[in-house]
């Protein structure tokens, strides 16, 4: 091996007193450069123009400029497009020393120091000789040090600037080469762009272009681009195992740069989300700004994420109660870091524990709750009815109750879509606390200081406790199996934060009364889901994991519904939100009932507190669980049809 490769190869980083002398160099030779093209190589005009003071004045304030700018600082190897703006504030404040010392001659008669000519001329070719040998230093690094490394042979889809500056953070790392940009727009397509060529991206171009050609990666790098385009993308290139990967917004991008270790794999939850909701901030700011409020359920996935959005709103106080000791820690340390006015208070309480919650809220003194606490894995209450009870129900029922005896002024239970047509014991109990709050609601009637209460209803949350795809991912990390309960079963799914935003939206437009539901999207099969995300992991379904199907867990549905036709629902303002039509129930009743439960939870007779369920909400036929017997000939009296 030659001695300059093994150079280049060992070489890790040049000195910054190398670079200000190579930097030096190339100023005073843009200087003598400026003076002999000015003067047309003559050597008696040079002499005469005293072109060696010149040469020394410009190179002086060259290092001047150097040191105040710091161009000598940046990593060559790494030279991006960041260096190339610091080098030309360099060279224009080398200009602009250049000028004054001009002008400083001329006033004490001296004449100017440089000829203006010969200024201009060496501010251009300066620049081009400090920032093209840092380039043509960067390309010798990156070849030669890549010569032993297998390089990633990547394509990057967006061919403008966001583009651009991905292609030269990508090109800092020897072991990656850019080998293409991906468009849209006809204009760009058939063109090249920073030495390498744009190609279509339409679907069957980019099937093609994947086939006849071993690219290993596409970095997706266009700002504006829409999630079904994305999920296109994904598609054509998990059939080829090309991993995708893709970069943040770029309102994330540590102190305003894009760096390498920024440009993350793309996650399953990327491609599930939809695009982003359009929120009436001015409602919600109206709603919650300077109130006091209490978020039950507050260390929970749901909770979290409606503390922290609640906070850029300005309420005087947030109440966080929630009964798990160590997440609501966590809670209160992610807090600490949020520069905010608003006093966050934790409570570590139970809410079906009456005499601690009232004494929270005659201290506390709450005007809106979000009533986010609940227990929601449908196998676990199916096993624990009496858990499901005391939580879900009679939890719901204090917390309410003690919201109208506080004047509380609003009241916002968050619910699940398993409550609509439930089949397990956990939708059941959810239902019955919707039916309690509204018939409560109902019952206060209108007075002006009575407490409003609403109802959010929507289904599963990507990310959060209980969520499959968290479990996927070790199933993944494990080898596999995955293990998918039956080959036909869908869900549907919604991000967290977009959760917590309809459920603000609806909270600040509710009259009281209202069960609001939520566009949820499609529904997604959850055998391609989980062959979406061992492909996304850089493996093959039923090859490298396989998957087994389980059957249907207790009280489980094979479709979730949502109440989303024009029969049953009512559209509000907001496209993403609908009203339920639901069937209204006496509070008097109800609450004889609910009140029957606190004798029943401390039951051991299981099946005596599931009919009491199934008598309230007649809709309730359990599907593959041992309380199938209670739906043989059962009658409710409150079997009508809804108003």
């Amino acid at each position: 091996m030659k001695w300059w490769i093994k150079l280049v190869r060992d070489l890790r980083i040049l000195p910054r007193w190398v670079i200000i002398f190579i930097d030096l160099f190339f100023i005073s030779f843009s200087a003598f450069l400026g003076y002999l093209l000015r003067f047309n190589f003559s050597l008696e005009e040079l002499i005469r123009y005293k072109f060696l003071e010149g040469v020394l004045i410009y190179s002086a304030c060259g290092v001047v400029s150097i040191l105040i700018t710091g161009s000598y600082r940046g990593i060559i190897r790494y030279t991006g497009l960041q260096d190339g703006v610091r080098i030309f504030f360099t060279v224009l404040l080398n200009l602009g020393l250049v000028i004054v010392l001009n002008f400083i001659f001329v006033y004490n008669t001296l004449g100017n120091a440089v000829p203006y000519s010969v200024v201009l001329i060496s501010l251009l070719s300066s620049f081009l000789f400090l920032f093209n040998y840092r380039l043509l230093i960067k390309y010798i690094f990156s070849f030669y040090r890549g010569q032993p490394i297998k390089q990633t042979r990547v394509l990057i889809f967006g061919a403008g600037q966001t583009g651009i500056i991905t292609r030269h953070v990508i090109d800092s790392s020897p072991r990656m080469r850019i080998m293409g940009f991906l468009e849209d727009d006809p204009d760009k397509i058939g063109n090249v762009l920073d030495g390498v060529w744009i190609y279509s991206a339409k679907k069957q171009d980019l099937d093609t272009l994947l086939r006849d050609h071993a690219f290993d990666e596409l970095v997706i790098a266009a700002k504006d681009i829409t999630l079904e385009r994305r999920n296109e993308l994904v598609e054509s290139c998990i059939q080829r195992q090309v991993r995708v990967r893709v970069i943040p917004p770029i309102d994330k991008w540590a102190k305003g740069e894009l760096s390498f270790n920024q440009i993350k794999e793309i996650h399953i939850e990327d491609l599930l989300g939809r695009e982003s909701i359009r929120l009436n901030k001015e409602n919600v700011e109206r709603d919650l700004k300077g109130k006091r409020i209490c978020v039950t359920g507050a260390a929970g996935s749901i909770g979290k994420e409606l503390v922290k959005q609640m906070i850029q709103y300005h309420p005087e106080c947030i109440i966080a109660i929630d009964q798990a000791e160590s997440a609501l820690y966590e809670l209160e340390r992610e807090l600490i870091n949020i520069n905010t006015n608003t006093k966050v208070i934790t409570f570590l309480a139970d809410i079906t524990n009456k005499d601690r919650i009232e004494a929270i809220f005659k201290e506390q003194k709450p005007e809106i709750v979000f009533h986010a606490a609940a227990y929601k894995h449908v196998p676990m209450m199916e096993s624990n009815p009496s858990e499901a009870v005391a939580c879900n129900i009679l939890g719901t029922k204090i917390l309410a109750d003690l919201s109208v005896e506080n004047n509380v002024k609003k009241f916002v239970m968050i619910s699940t879509d398993k409550a609509v047509n439930p089949t397990n014991v956990m939708g059941c109990s959810k239902r019955i606390a919707e039916i309690y709050v509204q018939s409560l609601n109902n019952h206060i009637g209108e007075k002006p200081s009575r407490t409003v209460f609403v109802t959010t209803r929507f289904g599963n949350v990507l990310g959060s406790n209980g969520s499959v795809i968290p479990l996927f991912q070790k199933q993944i990390e494990y080898g596999g199996p995955i293990t998918v309960t039956h080959p036909e079963i869908t869900r549907y799914f919604m991000t967290i934060p977009e959760a917590c935003q309809l459920v603000l939206e609806a909270g600040s437009m509710g009259k009281g009364g209202e069960i609001f539901i939520f566009d949820m999207g499609k529904s997604v099969k959850i055998l391609d889901l989980a062959k979406k995300m061992i492909w996304l992991s850089g493996l093959e379904p039923d090859k490298d994991i396989e998957i087994h199907f389980t059957g249907l867990r207790e009280g489980e549905k094979l479709f979730e519904e949502l109440l989303s036709n024009q029969e049953n629902t009512i559209p509000t303002h907001h496209e993403k939100i609908l009203i339920a039509k639901v069937q209204q129930y006496s509070y008097g009743e109800i609450n004889k009932y609910v009140e029957l439960f606190n004798d029943l939870v401390n039951d051991r007779n299981e099946l005596k507190m599931v009919a009491l369920m199934k008598e309230l909400v007649p809709e309730y036929k359990s599907n593959y669980s041992r309380y199938e017997v209670l739906d043989s000939n059962r009658v409710s009296r409150f079997s009508q049809s809804p108003n």
